[in-house]
């Protein structure tokens, strides 16, 4: 079984290098590791939809994985999901993909562009080759919505609710769960909730708690692989 592990930065999956052994670092965005006899591909793309599609898209042409799971922190829409919570991201939306309309936002399906049924996957995404394991699948399954820019202003957020009434914000997620999908490459998008969305305040965010739980997490389910 090749796995591939993809996250943005390393601090956010650091803990699982540490645990691993390192066998060959093939550049600044690619390793080769070992985990319990498991041999472990780990990308870091850098942040965002555009690091991740050209990263992941380049080694997807080289390199072929039975296995892709993203791993990374997220903001939480809802106060049920407890800060620290890991979740499984099933369904993710590019929410700003759509045209002003004066004061009103058109989604992407709104527009008369003569969309095809890719253009409209690329938009909104559904997880159609999920991992089938134990651990992943005691996970809640939340939707998410995948941005440029952070959420941090009280009317952008009630109006993105509105929306698209998403649990959780990141900035790569769909980007990875359309390229999986495209490839037809089972995965997961599990994501540890590190803030709330809300009015910014950064010195409230505990990523020391959700990148404890993230790793703790991602350990379990390459044990149970």
């Amino acid at each position: 079984m090749k796995i591939l592990l993809v996250s943005a930065t390393f601090s956010e999956i650091k803990p699982v290098f540490e645990k691993a052994v390192l066998t060959v670092k093939r550049n600044d965005y690619l390793s080769e590791l070992n985990f319990g006899n498991k041999n472990i591909d780990i990308l870091i793309t850098g942040v965002g939809i555009a690091s991740t599609s050209y990263q992941l898209g380049k080694l997807l042409g080289s390199h072929n994985y039975d296995i892709a799971i993203n791993l990374g922190i997220a903001g939480s829409f809802s106060k049920k999901i407890k800060e620290g919570e890991v979740v499984n991201v099933c369904s993710d939306i590019i929410s700003e993909l759509g045209a002003e309309s004066g004061s009103s936002f058109l989604k992407f399906d709104e527009l008369n562009l003569g969309q095809s049924s890719f253009d409209k996957s690329i938009w909104k995404t559904e997880n159609q080759y999920e991992i089938i394991n134990p651990v992943i699948q005691k996970l809640q399954r939340v939707n998410g919505i995948t941005v440029n820019t952070v959420h941090g202003d009280k009317r952008s957020i009630e109006k993105i609710e509105k929306l698209f009434y998403p649990d959780v914000e990141t900035m790569e997620g769909a980007a990875f769960l359309h390229i999986c999908n495209a490839e037809k490459i089972k995965c997961a998008q599990i994501r540890s909730i590190s803030n709330y969305v809300e009015e910014r305040n950064y010195q409230k965010w505990n990523f020391e708690l959700s990148i404890k739980n993230l790793n703790d997490l991602a350990l379990e389910i390459l044990s149970s692989l």
